[in-house]
């Protein structure tokens, strides 16, 4: 079913061609937008048109609502899929669509803007009757309020940002003496980076496990959940490695949890697609934050379930009601991800910019891989390192860990460093593959330790295939050039 005419992505890279892939299958026609440093991206190759909304910069690219509106009105679209990062989660943005009659593909603005303020969403779950983590209902305005909430739930403490993401803000307090310096290094940095110096406190769970649930939801009241993800493997708050479904997931916790995940979406009066997070710890588990929007890691659920989450989203952008009921979705085997960003792992992760020289993605049975480069391209140093999402699908666990290793081993990518060396490792941990992860598994494990071998046999590797490659290329020539020999020897 066509249910636009025309999509505008706002958004680049790998998730632009992924919502594209869906839009095509559809017949609708893409709309990109690309900034200087994209203009050769392959996302601007692969839309049926393609305009340029400014300068390198996001702040005057991909940030730039008054240019992107702009555009999706010259160029006559529908419709806008925001992605994820950008403008994804911007309820400005959602509401200045709505305002020009654009469809926003997402949930309402109001719901983007109550579920992006950590407190508001909360507040909202704790009336609600979904657990959540102890700490201040509101923002901290004073040090004593502070100091009482913190001495009720025990320490250790986090101080968070309201408005906050990807770990910016958090400052763990373990004793009262450095409480009331956390809570003003936390607001300076808060009021830098979202201009909201809003901060609140919550019980610091020392070793937790990232549970999320995928969830999907009409404009008619229609509520249904794609099960769980494990998204416990990070750096720096930012996730490197997720799998779907939880490799501890009881039936009865599942239950517990999925019903909670819908009252989230309930409580909120949420429809399209969105992702409930929460933090799991000692048999108990707590609403940490709504993701609404398209996550990175959407992949592992659609591998499981079989559904394309994207093509939901237009589905339920349109006005059209879900096609299908908790009752027809199941769960089919294990998918894991992993995410591959150009970074140098012996250099704390530094950006790691430049041209791809050789470049080959891995195949065979259950291989997905949803990238945005290509041999030749060069990565602009502007954006996210992240370049790659690397998924396994296997019939259980054990196989689609197998699978990953074998990815691992084939993924060519030859004139920037990258995490594969790190995803290698994470891939042979015993404790990974037992399922026993945290937020805090990587430092726990040792994991950076073990790095250096595993950078030594991935440069030993991508030495042997590059040669494979330029082996596999002049042969190519040699048989083009005897073939057309061969042609021109039968016109004489």
């Amino acid at each position: 079913m066509k249910y636009f005419e025309k999509v505008l992505i706002a958004n680049r890279g790998e998730i632009a061609i992924r919502v594209m892939r869906a839009c095509r299958e559809l017949n609708i026609e893409t709309v990109a937008i690309y900034s200087n440093a994209d203009k050769d991206a392959l996302h601007v190759k692969y839309a049926d048109e393609a305009f340029l909304v400014g300068e390198a910069p996001p702040s005057k690219s991909y940030l730039n609502i008054e240019r992107i509106v702009d555009i999706a009105k010259k160029s006559g679209s529908e419709a806008i899929h925001p992605g994820y990062g950008f403008l994804a989660e911007n309820y400005h943005f959602a509401e200045r669509c709505t305002d020009e009659g654009i469809t926003f593909i997402g949930p309402s603005w109001r719901t983007i803007r109550a579920m992006g303020s950590k407190i508001e969403s909360k507040q909202m779950m704790r009336e609600a009757g979904v657990p959540v983590v102890p700490g201040t209902p509101g923002g901290v305005k004073e040090p004593d309020e502070a100091r009482k909430i913190a001495e009720e739930i025990g320490y250790p403490v986090i101080v968070k940002a309201s408005a906050g993401g990807g770990g910016i803000g958090m400052q763990i307090v373990n004793d009262e003496t450095s409480l009331e310096d956390a809570i003003s290094a936390g607001m300076r940095m808060a009021e830098s980076a979202f201009g909201d110096a809003t901060v609140f406190i919550e019980k610091y769970l020392v070793k937790p496990r990232h549970i999320e649930f995928q969830v999907l939801a009409d404009e008619h009241g229609n509520v249904v959940h794609l099960y769980d993800r494990e998204c416990s493997i990070q750096r720096r708050h930012q996730k490197l490695v997720e799998e779907a479904p939880c490799p501890i997931m009881t039936s009865e916790l599942r239950k517990r949890m999925s019903e909670s995940a819908i009252a989230v979406a309930n409580a909120s009066d949420y429809w399209n697609a969105g992702t409930v997070e929460f933090l799991y710890s000692e048999g108990n588990y707590y609403f940490m934050e709504m993701n609404t929007r398209l996550q990175v890691e959407h992949t592992v659920t659609e591998l499981i379930t079989g559904i394309d989450i994207v093509k939901a989203q237009l589905a339920v952008a349109a006005g059209e009601t879900l096609s299908y009921d908790q009752a027809d979705i199941s769960i089919r085997g294990h998918a894991i991800e992993c995410r591959i960003n150009a970074e140098d792992p012996l250099n704390n992760f530094a950006a790691d910019p430049g041209k791809i020289l050789r470049y080959r993605s891995p195949g065979g049975p259950g291989m997905r891989v949803d990238s945005g480069i290509h041999m030749g391209y060069t990565i602009p140093t502007n954006y996210d390192s992240m370049i790659a999402k690397l998924c396994a699908w296997g019939m259980n666990r054990a196989e689609a860990i197998d699978r990953m290793r074998r990815a691992i081993y084939e993924y060519v990518i030859i004139g920037v460093k990258t995490t594969l060396p790190l995803h290698h490792a994470v891939m042979h941990n015993q404790h990974f593959i037992n399922g026993d992860t945290h937020t805090h598994f990587l430092q726990e494990e040792h994991i950076m330790k073990t790095l250096p071998r595993y950078v030594r046999e991935e440069e030993k590797r991508m030495q042997t295939l590059a040669a494979s490659l330029r082996q596999g290329k002049e042969i190519a020539a040699i048989t083009g050039a005897v073939n057309v020999y061969l042609q021109n020897r039968k016109k004489a």
